[in-house]
């Protein structure tokens, strides 16, 4: 005999995450392989441009930083907006991998400078 599950928060998301784990599964090869390269050029391309945007900027360090934590902030903004249903698209997928490099590899670069 099973005892039913109450219906918690915690239970609703346990939920919502074994079907976005099952629905990465069932997606094709393309869509996975075109988020992973997404999620490494975002952190590429941001490795890049902050070691040239550094040098490059009056404002130097903070001048840089606010503005990629800006632009981060908005595309966040524009995809919960956009995105309402459960089934993401390809290209807000995309979008938040490369939101998810860039972020990656300002922390990164924040550990190494030691700030």
């Amino acid at each position: 005999m099973t005892i039913p599950q109450q219906r918690t928060r915690y239970a609703a998301f346990e939920r919502r995450l074994g079907r976005s784990l099952l629905g990465q599964l069932r997606r094709s090869w393309r869509h996975a392989s075109l988020a992973l390269l997404s999620l490494l050029v975002g952190y590429f391309l941001s490795q890049n441009l902050m070691s040239l945007l550094l040098v490059r900027v009056p404002g130097g360090r903070s001048a840089v930083v606010f503005t990629l934590v800006l632009a981060m902030e908005l595309l966040v903004r524009l995809r919960t907006r956009a995105v309402r249903g459960e089934e993401t698209p390809l290209v807000w997928v995309m979008l938040d991998n490369l939101r998810l490099g860039t972020t990656y590899s300002a922390v990164l670069e924040a550990f190494k400078l030691g700030t």
